[in-house]
């Protein structure tokens, strides 16, 4: 992919809502295994803060963090929002244990009305401006969860309606019941599986949302990276990060901490500006 649009610092999700392509991730907020609470609740309250000082507009959480626990901090810190601040959440997973093992998905028509509801309640909104289903639950008939999230949106309750870990043929189908605004699949540098839903979703003008956007990689790609963040004397996770924002107009990265000096320092990748000569060579480690 080119990187024509390496400048373009904001991207319309859903065709209207205008948001900072650098946004934030609130996984990591909770305790330990994304369960429990904070063992600094004040420490993640001004992080939040924090957040939104540094210029963000779209925050990513869902109720299955802690549970409940990354909406409740972000409604007590930020509440009432600034104007033009896009909270995203999720639903269709149910956490009652740390880690993936104490999570199941739950993609029933009367689990999502209960966690929609829930999650409204606990951000303190009327309507999300972005409601994602956070994964396709296989025991239930993707059509009748499309049906209830497209009835939601018929309904008010929210604007803009995503999908999680999806294949191009699930967003097809989702398609096929409501416009679909984003897409947050796993994808980094070292991660490019969903190149394909990338670019469809590319296409189709669907914001792509890359979790898990620094991951990892082999020791000597990591020297390689290191190398080239030398040369823009940034870090290979400022690098990274940056590579995302030029390899495609429509990804918008949600980096999650809960350092502040790691927030600081991914913010600051916004403002790296790679040459095509960069874009290409890292382009080859993929």
């Amino acid at each position: 992919m080119d990187n024509e649009l390496s400048t373009a610092t904001t991207f319309l999700l859903g065709g209207d809502l205008p948001v900072n392509r650098l946004g934030f991730g609130a996984m990591r907020l909770t305790g330990p295994g994304i369960f429990g609470p904070p063992t600094d609740r004040p420490a993640m309250l001004a992080l939040l803060r924090r957040v939104v000082e540094l210029g963000v507009n779209f925050i990513d959480t869902a109720d299955m963090y802690g549970p409940f626990v990354s909406e409740e901090l972000i409604a007590e810190a930020l509440h009432p929002y600034a104007a033009g601040l896009v909270i995203g959440t999720k639903g269709g997973a149910v956490s009652f244990g740390p880690g993936r093992e104490g999570v199941l998905l739950d993609g029933t028509p009367q689990h999502l009305s209960e966690a929609l509801h829930g999650s409204l309640r606990r951000l303190r909104r009327e309507q999300f401006d972005l409601y994602q289903l956070h994964r396709i639950d296989p025991r239930v008939p993707a059509e009748r969860t499309f049906t209830f999230l497209a009835e939601a949106r018929q309904q008010g309750l929210v604007r803009h309606l995503g999908l999680s870990e999806v294949s191009v043929d699930d967003i097809k189908l989702a398609q096929q019941h409501f416009p679909v605004a984003s897409v947050q699949n796993r994808y980094s540098l070292f991660d490019r599986e969903h190149e394909p839903v990338l670019d469809y979703c590319r296409a189709q003008s669907i914001a792509f949302i890359p979790w898990f956007p620094i991951g990892g990689g082999l020791v000597q790609d990591m020297n390689h990276v290191e190398q080239v963040a030398a040369r823009h004397q940034v870090s290979a996770r400022q690098l990274a990060l940056s590579w995302l924002l030029h390899h495609a107009p429509n990804i918008m990265p949600i980096p999650g901490t809960a350092s502040m000096a790691h927030l600081e320092e991914n913010m600051r990748a916004a403002a790296v500006r790679l040459t095509a000569e960069d874009v290409q060579e890292l382009n080859a480690l993929g």
